[in-house]
């Protein structure tokens, strides 16, 4: 039913329309008293066997949602109800910011893919904090913070430690976004002499700000060359980070059958097309960290294969974003159905020992 509804309603609206009518119906959901605890019974993953526990947290499920759905913390409450097994906000930056030109959000239906140039459109740390600090047990949420585009590089620090004193009390665990395609200047800070002193610098305000040690991700991008993706894990674990989210959007256009046109718009690409950089990124990670990194993988996950992939490559926990535009509401509550039915079907009592096999 989604699939026709996608093709003769969904597709002739500008994806950017969507994504905002889409928040406004979730806002609706998470601002009735009780319907998003109803939902979450319905929908959200029960089965013990996927329970992951990772990043000091206990996770319902393996899958969540990627940021940059849910840029401002307005609608992760009603996401979790729909099956998220986490909700990843953002990206944030210290200030208020409206993001790229329009249009900025373009879908690749023959690709299953989706072209977004948004440059981090959200309303600043302080609002996301503002919200998240009266929020609900419920979902684990994530904060994903970035730089603000008008911030020059060599002040890039101090734009994120703005933001990690606002939102590091109110996360669950938080995410150095340097990865983006559309802040000019941001993946410069991936090089490992730039990543260094500002991974330090939010830590150490991490660590100040919260009442509690807040576990620190760092995201990176599929566009980085492999010597380059092993020198991020071994200055990750060399800092004592807990984590490597991998991958973000990616500027590689090969391949496409999508109109022509359309695939040579500027922007992070997203969703099938990822797949295959994503997961070696995974291995090569993984092979170079092993179990000392919470290894967090996204980029191309369409279903309960894919997760499982994932995890048997190494995820500790993996993220959607493009499966869901192109799967409906209920994508991530059919991925954790058939990932169970998977799961019992194998040789393995949970999807942890998936990951550790022995």
């Amino acid at each position: 039913m989604y699939r026709l509804l996608f093709s003769l309603v969904i597709a002739r609206i500008s994806a950017e329309t969507v994504h905002h009518l889409t928040l406004r119906a979730l806002r609706v959901v998470q601002g009735v008293p009780g319907a998003a605890p109803l939902l979450r019974r319905v929908l959200a993953p029960r089965d013990p066997a996927l329970r992951v526990h990772a990043l000091g947290l206990d996770f319902p499920s393996p899958l969540g949602l990627a940021a940059g759905f849910d840029k401002d913390a307005v609608a992760y409450e009603a996401l979790g109800a729909f099956g998220f097994g986490h909700v990843e906000i953002g990206t944030v930056t210290g200030r208020p910011q409206p993001g790229n030109p329009r249009p900025r959000l373009f879908r690749l239906v023959r690709d299953r893919a989706v072209i977004n140039r948004m440059g981090f459109n959200n309303a600043g740390s302080e609002a996301a904090a503002a919200r998240l600090r009266n929020r609900r047990p419920g979902t684990i949420v994530g904060v994903n913070i970035g730089k603000t585009k008008v911030v020059p590089e060599a002040e890039a620090a101090a734009d994120y430690v703005a933001s990690t004193e606002r939102l590091a009390p109110y996360a669950d665990y938080l995410v150095v976004n340097v990865s983006s395609p559309n802040t000019p200047g941001l993946r410069n800070l991936q090089a490992v002499e730039h990543l260094r002193p500002l991974l330090t610098a939010v830590r150490e305000a991490a660590d100040r700000s919260a009442p509690r040690r807040v576990p620190l991700l760092v995201k990176i991008a599929p566009d980085l060359a492999d010597d380059d993706v092993d020198a991020v894990a071994d200055l990750a674990l060399d800092l004592g980070l807990d984590g490597i989210i991998a991958t973000n959007t990616t500027i590689e256009r090969s391949g496409l059958r999508s109109d022509a046109a359309l695939a040579k718009e500027a922007g992070g690409l997203s969703g099938a097309p990822l797949k295959d950089r994503s997961l070696d990124v995974l291995r090569r990670l993984r092979d170079r960290a092993g179990d000392r990194l919470v290894l967090i993988s996204v980029g191309g996950v369409e279903s309960a294969d894919d997760v499982w992939e994932r995890v048997r490559a190494g995820a500790t926990l993996v993220q959607g974003y493009t499966g869901m535009i192109y799967g409906g509401p209920l994508w991530a509550h059919r991925v954790h159905r058939d990932l169970a039915r998977r799961l019992r079907t194998s040789a393995f009592p949970t999807i942890t020992a998936a990951r550790h096999p022995g």
